[in-house]
């Protein structure tokens, strides 16, 4: 097990092996060495279309990412307004992880989060040609002298800077090792590679990952978009290629399509890459709802990991399987109980006869075999005609075919 540095979580639950066999058996040496999150939930997250947090709705996701264990929390944009600044110096003064507030390469900018008292300060410049052509209206030239200031002047100020070559993965790979061997010089901590038009793919991005290795003695962070659906792969792409950290936001929201998801890249690590994120998983489907409300995105059903149908089964067969061992048709390194969900067995068109007779059972009743059959058939028919089969549904079936209930059963409801 690859361990990351934490005093947050005191026990990890031990991934299970049976992954790994058959076609992944091959995997023996550790893929990545370790994973730190930096959560931007509360400034690109916000910068969701049609989203703004409130100033408690701010602070409470801000203390439960804090008691899970996130390593940063980027608190907002500090410059932005008096109320964004108001709100990113209280999470900075009542959190326990370390706070970043973004500036632009603008010296009120970077004062302002100086002021907000955070200890990071994340500064960016656009580097692509069409950003900084129409976009920013400055000169290469232009862009290397304002960040090498900014980061100097934050250096100076006693906190940790972080630099972002604002579209990297459009950028002209001579003018990026220009623009970070500049930075590193004027002392930057970590470079953030972003994504910002989501164009990256894993394999592409991870080498351009090896060549910013190569100009920069900094630690590597990671920012991507999720425009081609491609988001969290380029996240573990960049761990694998040396990244140390990776930019996510809760669900996965922010600008566009939006970001890597918190979600996703931190169970990726944890199921698939077998490295301790320091992270309190149990609580990750806390953390979504809360998001999820507070956005007010709607969490699609099929979202992995936070989405309602993820851990949930209809098809009789799966079904079957699941109840019979939950590895035979889940990803068995990753259970609901690890990110603080709930199997559910759910009844409709596609349900099987072993999915009626439990749900039978956990309610109560007795059936024999002819009568999960007439129950499972009903099911079948209720559920083609596009009605939801609820508990109550089910047991008026029940009651309809004549489905004995347990005598102790009747006693304690009586």
């Amino acid at each position: 097990m690859i361990q990351c540095l934490t005093t947050r979580r005191l026990r990890r639950i031990p991934r299970r092996v049976e992954f790994f066999q058959g076609t992944l058996a091959q995997i023996t040496e550790p893929e990545i060495q370790n994973v730190r999150i930096f959560d931007t939930t509360l400034r690109d997250g916000e910068q969701s279309p049609r989203t703004s947090f409130s100033y408690e709705e701010k602070r409470d996701i801000a203390a439960t990412l804090d008691e899970m264990g996130t390593h940063v929390i980027e608190a907002g944009f500090p410059v932005n307004s008096d109320a964004e600044f108001e709100a990113v110096s209280d999470i900075a003064a009542a959190t326990d992880t370390t706070v970043c507030g973004l500036a632009r390469v603008v010296d009120k900018d970077v004062e302002a989060a100086l002021d907000s008292g955070v200890e990071m300060v994340h500064v960016f410049v656009s580097t692509s040609d069409v950003q900084l052509a129409d976009s920013m209206h400055a000169s290469k030239e232009e862009a290397v002298e304002r960040a090498v200031a900014s980061v100097e002047r934050a250096k100076e100020a006693g906190v940790e800077v972080m630099f972002s070559p604002m579209d990297a993965t459009r950028t002209d790979v001579e003018f990026l090792a220009e623009i970070l061997e500049a930075t590193d010089d004027a002392g930057a901590d970590w470079v953030n590679i972003p994504d910002t038009c989501g164009v990256a793919t894993p394999t592409r991005f991870a080498d351009l990952i090896r060549t910013v290795r190569e100009h920069t003695s900094a630690k590597i962070d990671v920012h991507a978009h999720d425009d081609f659906g491609l988001a969290t792969a380029n996240a573990m792409a960049g761990f694998e290629a040396g990244a140390s950290q990776a930019q996510v936001s809760v669900n996965g929201i922010g600008e566009r399509a939006g970001n890597a998801a918190y979600e996703e890249v931190v169970m990726s690590a944890e199921s698939l890459y077998d490295v301790d994120s320091g992270i309190d998983t149990t609580r990750i489907t806390e953390l979504s709802r809360m998001v999820e409300e507070a956005s007010d995105i709607p969490v699609p059903a099929n979202k992995p990991v936070v989405g309602r149908n993820a851990f949930s089964h209809e098809s009789g067969i799966h079904a079957a399987g699941v109840i019979e061992n939950s590895d035979t048709f889940e990803p068995g390194v990753m259970t609901p109980e690890m990110v603080g969900a709930q199997r559910e067995f759910v009844l409709g068109k596609h349900t099987g006869a072993h999915s009626v007779r439990k749900r039978l059972e956990d309610s109560g009743f007795v059936p024999t075999d002819d009568e999960v059959r007439e129950v499972t058939r009903r099911v079948k028919d209720y559920g083609a005609e596009k009605e939801r089969v609820t508990v109550d549904v089910l047991t008026r079936f029940a009651r309809e075919v004549g489905v004995e209930r347990d005598d102790e059963e009747e006693e304690v409801r009586a």
